[in-house]
């Protein structure tokens, strides 16, 4: 690895929006997860919640159900979701505990796009599209991080994390685990730094950013972002 460029590994996707990256291609996307189905319930959403995001302006955010959750599993992923009215687009920004499995708690204002508020609840289907993002990654450190403790959270990413591995002091890349409020956490740190992180996706592609400084309570920008897969 060449030391300050981000290494992309890729699945060929075949989008003509892709753009060229440093470093070598993989023959395949993974399949995205199937479309699921439930009821469709909602709530005075912002954008805040159970895995830690800032504030959406956009308010086109939803709570997971718990069963589908897991440890912060589906943060972040953007969904299409079908109801009785029309459809609308959503960000995973929360968990909803109450849910059963296939449920989805919508914005207020993103249910009013798929029926009428006065319904409550309504079945839906729903199925994980790309973000549409820009720029890089970017790696929130959470309050309190330093060289003997290190909370990483991943945003701006086009599909859901699956894992965060940092490289050891031996040259080899190790798991660093993911706590149910969407940060990857090393409990006795990963030393001075900068580190370099292997980010992959629910898709199985993965970005390698060998020049991640830490920080306490800061945004640090990567440089470079996934794919978009069909």
């Amino acid at each position: 690895m060449r030391s300050g460029i981000a290494l992309i590994v890729l699945a060929a996707c075949g989008g003509s929006d892709a753009p060229t990256y440093d470093g070598p291609i993989s023959a395949f996307c993974m399949a995205a997860r199937p479309q699921a189905s439930g009821e469709g319930t909602y709530y005075d959403a912002d954008g805040t919640g159970n895995c830690s995001f800032p504030s959406d302006p956009t308010k086109m955010v939803a709570a997971m159900n718990a069963a589908d959750y897991g440890t912060a599993a589906w943060c972040g992923a953007c969904l299409a979701v079908s109801g009785p009215k029309g459809d609308v687009t959503v960000r995973v920004t929360d968990q909803c505990p109450g849910c059963k499995k296939g449920d989805l708690d919508l914005s207020k204002e993103a249910f009013a796009k798929i029926a009428a508020l006065s319904a409550g609840r309504v079945p839906i289907t729903w199925h994980e599209v790309a973000c549409e993002v820009s720029g890089p990654l970017a790696y929130e450190f959470k309050s309190g991080s330093s060289q003997y403790y290190a909370a990483i959270q991943v945003r701006n990413h086009r599909y859901p994390i699956a894992k965060l591995e940092a490289m050891t002091p031996s040259a080899a890349y190790k798991s660093v685990a993911r706590v149910d409020y969407n940060y990857f956490v090393a409990t006795s740190g990963l030393g001075p730094g900068p580190y370099a992180l292997r980010i992959t996706d629910t898709r199985g592609n993965v970005v390698e950013d060998p020049n991640i400084a830490v920080g306490d309570a800061v945004v640090r920008q990567g440089a470079a972002q996934f794919p978009t897969c069909p």
